[in-house]
């Protein structure tokens, strides 16, 4: 068998929640209720990932040393397939998790963490009765010592060598050492901080089942087409998508003329230099209907659009307006409903002596911009989303979502942000 583990070990319920959905989609098929999760929460924590996961197999990492019995069929009722006890747990206490996992129909794994003789414990708990070994480097072991669990390669070798059960790995286990643990003879990776820290956790994953041969099973789905990203985008807030980016793509210090406006479209790229508009009404001639204008004007404080401008724009379908420097006849524009963003509003306006370029990578308000990128904005602000992780950035984004519904269900439900948080 074949397996890789998530280790959930974060002290939000919520962020166990999104990093297992990111996980899962790609590939992983256990998830451990981590430690730190359980102490904080409790078996709440084991149910609402039973209940958000039910067809992946599903480990609470109690780390029981005592009363084997109460704590497996604690585990169990709450929908836990694989209960963990420490190695050094007296044989009672595994005999009495061992029979409580047998009346649940669920399997024990047994943690050599601190174990004198890892070898021949692993042989003893074998004789007991017990469905998977795991050879685990502590977390304090990793950052004081700087080590991770292939340091011990041969001590794991001969433990798998001296087992005919499973034997899982922990600890510190990254794309780099999972082929050597697979050499090893490792049957469950259980990987924690390369995945939870991962800033593309379902990417890491899949990668990681190619490497370790975990079968996935995933449905692909059909990628949306732009106009369904699009309009996907056009129903998130900006501060959604950013949160779904790391926050990044956020362009800085734009206001919107007219309050209350959310759109997306494509980027249709504009730079221009010392207020000339030439080539930013332009663009309003070349740009596509449902394109969004974004103008480098280098942040100046002199006028490259106006009403006449916003009137052209109108009739040629462009969806929006974005401008790192300034407008004029912002009352005007108000009038008309126009969504139009820009740093500054003044009297003056330039000439339109027609330099600049069209159509190329420009900087605006602190993000690159290339062609056809995603812009999206609202009255909080302007995100760009670069065109090729649209749609897995739209995906991130309506995780958030979701997730904030369940923040705020929370609240109402009486629960204070530092509680929903762990705080």
């Amino acid at each position: 068998m074949r397996a890789l583990q998530v280790a959930l070990d974060v002290m939000s319920v919520e962020d166990a929640l999104t990093v297992a959905e990111e996980a899962v989609a790609g590939g992983v098929n256990w998830l451990e209720v981590g430690t730190p999760l359980i102490k904080n929460h409790g078996m709440v924590a084991v149910k609402k990932l039973r209940a958000a996961f039910p067809k992946s197999v599903l480990v609470a990492d109690l780390k029981t040393m005592d009363a084997g019995d109460i704590e497996v069929e604690m585990a169990a009722k709450n929908g836990a397939d694989v209960v963990v006890v420490l190695g050094v747990a007296p044989d009672l206490t595994f005999k009495r998790a061992l029979n409580q996992a047998a009346a649940h129909n669920i399997k024990i794994m047994a943690d050599l963490i601190g174990v004198d003789n890892p070898v021949g414990r692993a042989k003893e708990l074998e004789a007991l009765g017990v469905d998977y070994l795991l050879v685990h480097t502590p977390l304090d072991v990793q950052r004081v010592m700087l080590e991770a669990v292939d340091s011990g390669l041969d001590d794991l070798k001969e433990i798998v060598g001296a087992v005919d059960i499973p034997v899982a790995a922990a600890g510190g286990i990254t794309l780099e050492t999972a082929p050597v643990l697979l050499t090893a003879g490792v049957s469950i990776f259980i990987v924690g901080r390369a995945l939870t820290k991962a800033k593309d956790v379902t990417g890491t994953a899949s990668r990681l089942c190619e490497i370790i041969g975990v079968e996935t099973k995933i449905e692909k789905r059909a990628e949306p087409s732009i106009d369904e990203i699009i309009a996907g985008f056009e129903s998130l807030p900006t501060p959604f998508i950013s949160d779904a980016m790391k926050r990044f793509g956020a362009m800085q210090g734009l206001h919107p003329v007219v309050k209350g406006k959310r759109v997306a479209g494509p980027a249709y790229t504009v730079k221009t230099l010392g207020g000339d508009w030439g080539k930013v009404v332009k663009a309003v001639d070349l740009a596509s209907p449902g394109d969004v204008i974004v103008v480098d004007a280098q942040g100046m404080d002199v006028a490259v659009w106006g009403e006449l401008a916003t009137l052209s724009a109108i009739k040629r379908g462009v969806k929006a307006v974005v401008i790192d420097g300034g407008i004029r006849d912002a009352d005007d524009i108000l009038e008309l409903g126009f969504p139009l963003w820009s740093r500054t509003v003044t009297p003056n306006a330039g000439e339109p002596h027609g330099h600049g370029r069209l159509q190329e990578l420009i900087a605006c308000a602190g993000q690159p911009v290339s062609p056809g990128d995603i812009v999206v904005a609202d009255e909080v602000g302007v995100v760009v989303v670069p065109r090729e992780q649209a749609y897995e950035i739209l995906r991130k984004a309506m995780e958030v979502s979701a997730k904030e519904k369940r923040y705020k269900k929370g609240i109402a439900e009486g629960k204070t942000l530092s509680e929903i948080f762990g705080l």
